[in-house]
């Protein structure tokens, strides 16, 4: 099954690829990795923004993660990165905008993690780091980034 029948599959959509909020660009290839800059959580155009512990849900910190992830394979489709030419979801970091005492950013980034998983199957598993910080860029509650290995 193509990873584009898998989306269709699992009824999703991708969103239209963000534009870079700063002096970067999306993704970048090289030596056989796609190296894809920290993605935002828009959620019907919408950022979803506030801190993990004051005014953001757990639940709603796991969807903006998974919004994360969309917004990834989003941006690789928008450099024309056919979504088949992933080997392998190498590494994900996911920053949590988060109190001093919220201490479940694992939890939170499995919204991402498990979407990688869903779309690639076993080569959606992955290194992951999930760090609390407090601030993000436009208040984003969560930013993720992404290395990911490409076929051919």
């Amino acid at each position: 099954m193509t990873v584009e029948a898998r989306l269709e599959k699992l009824g999703i959509v991708l969103p239209e690829a963000a534009a870079p909020v700063a002096s970067y660009v999306p993704v970048v290839v090289q030596g056989g990795f796609a190296h894809v800059s920290g993605q935002l959580p828009f959620v019907d155009g919408n950022l979803v923004t506030g801190r993990l512990g004051e005014d953001v849900s757990l639940d709603d910190g796991m969807a903006a993660a998974r919004a994360c992830g969309l917004m990834i394979l989003a941006q690789l489709k928008a450099a024309l990165i056919p979504l088949d030419r992933v080997e392998r979801i190498v590494k994900l970091g996911a920053f949590v905008n988060s109190t001093p005492d919220f201490t479940d950013q694992p939890k939170v980034a499995n919204g991402a993690s498990d979407l990688m998983f869903d779309v690639f199957g076993e080569n959606g598993r992955h290194a992951r780091a999930a760090v609390g910080v407090p601030a993000l860029p436009l208040g984003a509650a969560v930013e993720v980034d992404a290395i990911i290995a490409l076929a051919g």
